[in-house]
């Protein structure tokens, strides 16, 4: 999940040079919203540190990638089955923080090597709240807005299938079921939401649950 983009990635690369940045109202009223979220603390915002393994510790960062159009959406993963962290489940794009980088610019690369995403159409919006996980990682969302209709290409190394989902739908409450189980010695209560056959679950669906604390999915239809 490192070094230069891959040469799968260069595919139709020429095509996406000069996406344009142009202001969009998306941005502006995702920025506003996300801007007075943040102004106030939340208690309370799940997290797995209790469950995390002593003596494992990664700082890692995920690109939640809102899609520019009318009905926007979220541009999610699947992970490949044969992977040592967390095998088979849905992801934002995302993966370890390298020295010398910040959030922004991992979730950025990390974006870019799993998906060609190219980094220049992202719109940053800013970081949200930091996810603990129970495998030991520290995970910073980086909140951004990308155009329609990218020319993704998955890596397959990293990534199993790529889809999009409704950011109205992932944000809203109601569509999503709470499930308890014993772990580590401890019972863990996790959310969990169907879409189109992909089971978002675990770390994906606590940042989703964190960010719909942060921006509020009433206060997204209202705005829109």
């Amino acid at each position: 999940m490192t070094g230069a983009l891959p040469a799968w990635a260069l595919v139709s690369r020429c095509c996406r040079n000069e996406i344009g940045l142009s202001m969009s109202a998306l941005f502006d009223q995702l920025s506003h919203l996300y801007e007075r979220g943040h102004r106030r603390e939340i208690p309370d915002l799940l997290s797995d540190e209790r469950f995390a393994l002593a003596g494992r510790a990664a700082d890692a960062a995920v690109l939640i990638a809102v899609t520019d159009k009318p009905e926007p959406g979220v541009i999610l993963t699947q992970r490949p089955h044969n992977m040592r962290d967390h095998p088979g489940q849905v992801a934002f794009p995302g993966g370890k923080i390298d020295p010398g980088e910040d959030a922004v610019g991992a979730a950025l690369r990390e974006a870019e090597e799993e998906l060609a995403m190219d980094r220049k159409a992202v719109r940053v919006i800013g970081t949200t709240d930091r996810y603990k996980t129970g495998t030991g990682f520290d995970v910073t969302p980086v909140l951004g807005v990308v155009p329609p209709d990218l020319d993704l290409v998955p890596n397959p190394a990293e990534v199993e299938a790529w889809f999009e989902a409704p950011l109205k739908l992932l944000l809203e409450r109601k569509h999503w079921t709470t499930h308890e189980v014993f772990w580590r010695g401890h019972m863990r209560r996790y959310l969990e939401l169907d879409y189109q056959g992909f089971r978002i679950w675990g770390v994906t669906a606590a940042i989703i649950a964190n960010l719909a604390r942060r921006i509020a999915p009433e206060e997204f239809a209202d705005v829109r």
